[in-house]
């Protein structure tokens, strides 16, 4: 009976050694997801329905459901929270920041509008919130991001 359960013992040490080794779970059919960021979205997003993982040569992202609102919650590959992301009504751009945008970007209409609630403790050079405005008029589309003091910058040409 000893024999048994000593035997049982390493062979449960081994698998955890095994898995520790490789720190990643296969999720949605062979994704691999770090166990330190699985852990920690279970515990920032308990709540979290419907969650889908990708993981990229730079991030893990999980795309999820809170209280009916669709988020996308990113981690580095060490399983760091990076932020969270959700898409939002263009009113909540400050009404100064619309004027702006309107006079920078004359003839282009606000498209999508995304919130990026950044983890500062992993990179403090960064601001705990930004917007993301994506413009369109007939030929072009650019992204736009909203600083935390409600400054316009262009971040990225789209078409």
């Amino acid at each position: 009976m000893k024999k048994i359960f000593l035997t049982t013992a390493i062979a449960a040490l081994l698998s955890v050694n095994v898995f520790a080794a490789d720190g990643a779970k296969r999720i949605d059919g062979g994704t691999n997801v770090s166990y330190v960021a699985l852990h920690g979205f279970t515990v920032d997003f308990a709540d979290a329905k419907d969650v889908n993982w990708t993981v990229t040569k730079n991030t893990q992202k999980a795309t999820f459901t809170v209280d009916g609102v669709k988020k996308t919650a990113f981690y580095n590959l060490n399983g760091e929270f990076l932020g969270v992301t959700q898409r939002v009504d263009a009113k909540a751009i400050p009404a100064k920041t619309l004027k702006q945008i309107a006079k920078d970007y004359k003839g282009y209409e606000i498209g999508e509008v995304i919130v990026y609630q950044a983890n500062t403790d992993v990179n403090d050079s960064i601001d705990p919130t930004s917007y993301f405005v994506d413009l369109k008029n007939d030929t072009h589309e650019v992204l736009v991001r909203i600083t935390q003091q409600a400054n316009v910058e262009f971040f990225q040409q789209v078409k």
